[in-house]
């Protein structure tokens, strides 16, 4: 088990939040685990729904994580809204190059929770249907922060370049 530290992109106002959480695969299986702490009033939440499939979730508070095979440009992008609404991309290189969903995903297993202290979202996911488990992964993690003055904050485990990139190879830091 790996544990992470998200920190802001240097723009606008950053909520008086921390963003930690901690991630692992075993067989195969990819946990992560969430954690929002701090000024969590100050967080606009999407209203719930039904675990549906949506596009453009990332235009409010979202998680995202990214995974990519070690040295190949092939990388997915998993989008989970505290709302319920998720969505799997898979991308043949970067910022979308032939960008599609990823059909082999009808569902994902996470669960969203808030308490007067923090938010958090927890996620488990069988790999195998995209990738084989011998193979080692660089792995991304973010999040949308949308405060209720509808500000929005981009949080990674860094950010490499001049603009928030969840995107950028540069940021899958972590490697499984």
């Amino acid at each position: 088990m790996q544990r992470f530290r998200l920190i802001p992109f240097p723009s606008g106002t950053i909520p008086p939040i921390s963003i930690n959480g901690t991630i692992k695969r075993v067989d195969n299986q990819l946990s992560i685990h969430y954690e929002v702490s701090g000024d969590i009033d100050q967080i606009l939440l999407p209203p719930p729904s039904t675990f549906t499939r949506k596009h453009d979730l990332w235009k409010a508070t979202c998680f995202e994580f990214f995974i990519a095979i070690k040295d190949q440009p092939r990388y997915w992008e998993f989008n989970l809204a505290p709302s319920n609404d998720w969505n799997v991309y898979a991308m043949d290189a970067y910022r979308q190059v032939n960008m599609r969903e990823e059909s082999v995903f009808t569902q994902l297993p996470f669960e969203f929770g808030k308490t007067s202290e923090k938010n958090s979202l927890e996620i488990s996911v069988n790999l195998n249907p995209i990738l084989p488990p011998e193979q080692t992964l660089q792995i991304g993690i973010a999040t949308i922060i949308q405060t209720t003055t509808e500000n929005e904050t981009y949080w990674a485990l860094i950010h490499p370049g001049q603009a928030a990139d969840f995107h950028s190879r540069d940021s899958f830091v972590i490697e499984s």
